[in-house]
């Protein structure tokens, strides 16, 4: 089980998760993330629609979806959070394919921070691409 800390628990943070962050679709989820602070722990939340099918099977996909997300935040992840809402193709994934689809919007998300955390022009205008040439 996640911890406290760890999970988003007000409709409050579902909702702004939700509109303001990043989507990134996976096989059987999407997966909505917004970075946080530096050093804040990684917060994760569900949502599994009847869509998904019946209520002992959108439990089963929940409890697969919340287990991979302890592995993660056990495996160091943080200052992220995370809302992941299950797709219809999710109850019949296994507990591989379920995980495999939040790794990878975790690491979509990195990318696409490390990308936007990059300087658009170099300070430094002898380090310019440009500059060696008209020199």
């Amino acid at each position: 089980m996640l911890a406290k800390a760890n999970r988003v628990t007000s409709a409050d943070d579902y909702r702004s998760i939700v509109r303001r962050g990043a989507k990134v679709a996976g096989a059987h989820t999407v997966s909505y993330l917004r970075s946080r602070e530096s050093g804040a722990d990684a917060r994760f939340g569900f949502i599994v629609s009847k869509k998904v099918g019946s209520a002992v099977r959108r439990n089963l996909v929940r409890r697969r979806l919340k287990a991979a997300c302890r592995e993660l935040v056990d495996g160091g992840v943080s200052a992220v959070d995370v809302v992941v809402r299950a797709l219809p193709t999710a109850a019949d994934a296994d507990f591989h394919a379920l995980r495999a689809d939040v790794v990878s919007a975790l690491h979509v998300h990195e990318r696409r921070s490390a990308s936007r955390s990059r300087p658009a022009i170099a300070a430094d205008a002898a380090a310019h691409p440009l500059a060696a040439k008209d020199a």
